[in-house]
């Protein structure tokens, strides 16, 4: 069957690597510790995905700007002293793998930053599998398209043969601005109702369905 797509992004956190609980725990953490009001689970999980900046901002509004650099700084302390035991999800390296075997384009669009991106793939062992890769501190945070455009530009490839894989909202927008397919995930940061009103190409539970969908469709 000839391929539907040449360019396969993912998010990250949340979609491939199972980090959503640690970053909620992490911003709710250092709030705590700076005795600011401490976002609900909701809150704390709606912001994964954006830029660390703009996920701060969004998760504690009435932060005074003079402690946004002690919060970055808290924020970081928590999330480094666990990064490294995070898993990815159950298939995840099995689908990326085959993807990448099958000769696809992959890439990533994640709202880490690069040196947050380097960590994570190094300790996992999934840098090998990538082409390119775009993090919130090279360029504009989703749900701006920016991150899709350049990572479709560096592979040559155009929007109607690219699709973007994600588990938020903020992933599905990017995708719908850059004019590109996108698949929800369902295990990760934004619950699947929320995914769905946004009617994206298709919502799967997990790698195992995600690994059905893409051998039948991609």
């Amino acid at each position: 069957m000839d391929k539907r797509y040449d360019l396969i992004v993912f998010d990250w956190d949340g979609t491939v690597m199972d980090s959503t609980a640690v970053i909620a725990g992490s911003i709710q953490a250092a709030c705590r510790d700076l005795g600011l009001p401490i976002p609900s689970d909701e809150t704390a999980r709606h912001v994964i995905g954006l830029g660390l900046d703009q996920a701060l901002r969004y998760a504690v509004p009435d932060m005074p700007e003079a402690q946004r650099p002690d919060l970055v700084a808290r924020y970081r302390h928590h999330f480094l002293a666990q990064d490294e035991a995070i898993p990815l999800f159950e298939g995840a390296r099995e689908t990326i793998a085959e993807l990448h075997q099958a000769g696809y384009w992959l890439g990533v669009a994640t709202g880490k930053s690069r040196i947050g991106l380097e960590r994570a793939m190094e300790s996992s062992g999934m840098k090998g599998y990538f082409h390119a890769t775009r993090t919130a501190d090279q360029t504009f945070s989703k749900p701006n398209p920016a991150m899709l455009f350049e990572l479709m530009e560096e592979l040559a490839v155009s929007a109607e043969r690219t699709l973007m894989i994600g588990d938020t909202t903020h992933d599905v927008q990017l995708a719908q601005n850059a004019k590109v397919d996108v698949v929800a995930v369902g295990h990760g940061a934004h619950p699947p109702e929320q995914l769905l009103e946004l009617q994206p190409l298709a919502l799967v539970d997990d790698f195992a369905a995600l690994r059905r969908w893409l051998r039948a469709n991609a």
